[in-house]
């Protein structure tokens, strides 16, 4: 049976490292190669876009509310204790140069990035693009595409568009992007594998389909991540996850359950009395926090259970970890390890979601700027994704917005062998934007309003 080697899967050296030189030669003692995969990001001009990117409420005036930058920070910060306690309970698996917080410091860097892709409005937003694409008065722009670069863009995926980010458009384009160690590359690829081609008797498959990581564009990127770290291929340009992934897709679901109930309290969406009984279910016996039964305000009783609550979960994910350690280095677990938790646990995380699912989710008022959303980003798709097959005789509008896409690095070609390309840049640029910015730039297209100078 094939089985992963941890002493390759926490590889430190770095995409687009050169031949003389491994990820880290300065001798530094408290600051690792996966320390600084993690300033790279946090630095980088692509991660503070997700402050005006949505969560799950777009465009919200409310500043106590997520957006997709404080949800990342706050995944990191679970993450890292994932690892760290995950690493451990596993101390004596790991290679002796690895030190446990190391193992919290890769998921913490790989958990900041999860993100990174997202386009403006979130999930919203990629189904805005999704749709677009599938409109038959805009199938013209995708016949010289192959049937996979076709799923690619008619997929829209932000997973896949973050392993771009992450290893393409910042810091060195096409050149390593931020150069990020293989192991925290490795740890962010939830999806390690490519889109399929879609089904052309699926009656709408935008809100029905198979998640991915990677696109053509970057398939050799994927292999090299892969080969580099010895992920167990199970199939063309498709492989198991890394080990930590599973810890880094606790992170995200952990913060999901939890911190989508505190932002609907804040919205009036949901009541406190509805949300209690769901934290001291994930609580259980260790214990309900003595805030609860004083007379303290909400926010307060909030936090308490919140931590006790993400106590058990980092605890309990842990614990599984552990268990199946054998089959997750053989790339056959099932289901996420939350999957593999204690019932009762399992059976809270899903109330919290489906209480979110049913009263966040659905609200009148998230509806109606989903709706705005999908508009925005229909008319920005409307204006630029011509170009990406016409480059010459232009109108004074299109040689406008060609300016606009120079200006974010997009460098398109009229040759038909570059249309996906150019589509990709486009893309690239488009979600590129936070919210706030694709609204605007939406409303100026329309000539609704001005930025003046």
């Amino acid at each position: 049976m094939q089985v992963m080697r941890w002493a390759q899967l926490l590889s430190p050296i770095r995409l687009g490292s050169k031949k003389n030189r491994t990820s880290d030669k300065s001798g530094e003692q408290g600051r690792t190669a996966f320390h600084k995969d993690y300033d790279r990001i946090i630095f980088s001009s692509s991660f503070r876009q997700l402050n005006r990117k949505t969560q799950v409420h777009p465009l919200t005036q409310n500043d106590g509310i997520h957006t997709r930058l404080t949800h990342s920070l706050e995944v990191s910060c679970i993450g890292r204790s994932l690892g760290m306690l995950a690493a451990e309970k596993i101390r004596d698996e790991l290679p002796a140069w690895i030190d446990v917080a190391d193992v919290g410091a890769i998921i913490q860097a790989a958990c900041l990035a999860h993100d990174i892709g997202n386009p403006p409005f979130g999930h919203a937003g990629e189904y805005a693009i999704r749709d677009w694409f599938e409109d038959p008065k805009h199938q013209h722009l995708l016949i010289s595409l192959t049937a996979e670069q076709r799923a690619d863009v008619c997929q829209f995926e932000g997973n896949a568009q973050g392993l771009r980010v992450l290893s393409r458009l910042e810091y060195h384009p096409d050149d390593g992007g931020m150069r990020l160690t293989y192991a925290t590359l490795g740890a962010y690829l939830k999806y390690p594998w490519l889109a399929k081609p879609l089904d052309p008797a699926s009656l709408h498959p935008s809100h029905k389909r198979a998640k991915f990581g990677c696109y053509q564009s970057e398939k050799g990127i994927l292999q090299e991540i892969a080969e580099h770290l010895g992920l167990i291929q199970t199939g063309d340009y498709q492989f198991c996850r890394h080990p930590l992934t599973y810890l880094l897709e606790a992170a995200d679901d952990i913060c999901y359950a939890l911190i989508d109930l505190e932002d609907g309290l804040q919205l009036g969406m949901l009541h406190y009395h509805e949300v209690e009984p769901l934290f001291l279910t994930l609580i259980a016996d260790y214990g309900a926090p003595d805030e609860i039964s004083r007379n303290v305000p909400i926010p307060q009783k909030l936090a308490a259970l919140r931590g006790r609550a993400m106590k058990r979960l980092v605890d309990e994910v842990t614990d599984a970890f552990k268990r199946q350690h054998d089959q997750i280095l053989a790339g056959q677990l099932k289901g996420s390890l939350l999957d593999h938790c204690p019932p009762d646990l399992c059976h809270g995380v899903e109330a919290a979601k489906n209480l979110a699912r049913e009263r966040i989710f659905t609200h009148p008022q998230k509806a109606r700027l989903e709706l705005v959303a999908n508009s925005s980003l229909h008319i920005l798709l409307d204006a630029f994704m011509p170009l990406a097959v016409k480059q010459h005789h232009l109108s004074f509008r299109e040689q406008r917005l060609m300016h606009i896409l120079h200006a974010h690095g997009a460098v398109l070609n009229e040759d038909p062998s570059f249309h996906y390309h150019n589509i990709m840049q486009i893309l690239d640029m488009l979600s590129s934007l936070s919210d706030h910015q694709a609204y605007g730039l939406s409303q100026e297209l329309q000539g609704n309003r001005v930025t003046l100078l």
